[in-house]
């Protein structure tokens, strides 16, 4: 049903948001937490952990968006926006646009971000901590109690490896879902 999907560079984005005037319908996909540490003005958020379609066409709706006016999907790299571009992209009638290094491209830009709390550590960021501590404790496990230990730290790099091939993170998806990450849990 979509009219198309499209990738917009950041620089591009930037020039075109501040000849608009603040008129682009922005939906940021970033967790929460993340919102709330930074954001960009002018966003409407929807995480895409827990996107819907349906919700998003009632957004749509109540903001008189018209089918004419493109969608631009922000994320904190623009790998989330992607993802809910291939989600949304049949269920919706509206032009898609992809901000291409999302949020992080923007800032290095020099784009003025809103600061909020800066308590909660970014998805990205989580995912390599977390990552990184399973290794480890994987390999001192495998030294000190037995060697099928070193099995987490090859579970957890083929997992690395599986999400940097598809572009898809189960362990950023479990962690989305941590209570730091939803909004109960920021509250």
């Amino acid at each position: 049903m979509s009219q198309s999907t499209s990738n917009i560079s950041a620089h591009a984005f930037k020039q075109l948001r501040q000849e608009s005037a603040g008129k682009l319908r922005i939906i940021d996909l970033r967790t929460y937490a993340e919102v709330n540490t930074e954001s960009l003005d002018g966003c409407a958020h929807f995480p895409v952990q827990k996107l819907k379609a349906s919700e998003l066409k009632i957004y749509l709706q109540q903001q008189n968006h018209e089918p004419t006016q493109p969608i631009y999907l922000l994320c904190a790299s623009g790998q989330r926006a992607v993802r809910a571009a291939n989600q949304l992209q049949d269920d919706l009638d509206f032009k898609l646009i992809i901000i291409e290094g999302g949020l992080n491209a923007l800032k290095q830009l020099g784009t003025s971000v809103t600061e909020g709390d800066n308590t909660v550590i970014s998805l990205e960021r989580q995912v390599r901590i977390a990552s990184g501590s399973l290794v480890v404790i994987g390999v001192l496990l495998g030294l000190l109690i037995h060697p099928w230990f070193y099995g987490l730290s090859a579970f957890v790099g083929s997992g690395l490896v599986f999400a940097g091939a598809t572009n898809n993170c189960g362990m950023a998806l479990v962690l989305a879902k941590m209570p730091w990450n939803t909004k109960t849990g920021t509250s």
